[in-house]
């Protein structure tokens, strides 16, 4: 009996027998394992002036999960530890612009983050996400979602929901091009 490997939703890897997952790629636990430590996640920053909504992808970049928001100042101190302890391979940043594809006045902010990132971190791949409408839309999520008032007003909620909306329209199109 041939058996595949996965992951479960709690990341528990999960033996089966072949004619339950014809389309799983990896018959070798090996070879799965070898796969999933070379491909590296892909972090989603939403930078404000107050705090900093962060998302991240599976290690398979599949799945955008929000992680967490912290206070601008702070960002430093969070980017270090996280790059020590996960293997990121690039990371998306929103990029805030107008209705005429103009940059906002909001980069101000922004682009010194940029600067110090790209300086602080330069073998590290980052990509500008157009971020238009994403606190509205997160906004909009969380009434879907059934939040009640209290916590749908909790800008720290909002940041980081944001910052996953960012990354999975940024993995949408990624996988719309290929």
């Amino acid at each position: 009996m041939v058996k595949k490997y996965f992951l479960n939703f709690t990341g528990s890897l999960i033996g089966v027998k072949q004619s339950m997952c014809q389309s799983f790629p990896f018959q070798n636990i090996a070879i799965f394992a070898t796969k999933l430590k070379t491909v590296g996640r892909i972090l989603a920053i939403d930078y404000g002036r107050k705090r900093v909504g962060i998302a991240v992808t599976d290690p398979m970049q599949m799945i955008a999960t929000r992680l967490t928001t912290v206070a601008s100042q702070e960002i430093w101190n969070f980017l270090k530890d996280y790059f020590s302890k996960e293997n990121v391979e690039k990371v998306i940043i929103g990029y805030p612009m107008q209705m005429n594809n103009q940059p906002s006045e909001a980069v101000k902010y922004i682009n010194p983050f940029l600067r110090k990132f790209q300086k602080d971190y330069p073998e590290m791949p980052l990509e500008q996400v157009d971020e238009r409408f994403t606190s509205k839309m997160a906004f909009q999520t969380m009434i879907d979602a059934g939040l009640k008032k209290k916590d749908r007003q909790n800008k720290e909620t909002i940041d980081a929901v944001s910052a996953t909306i960012i990354l999975q329209s940024y993995l949408e199109r990624k996988n719309y091009i290929r």
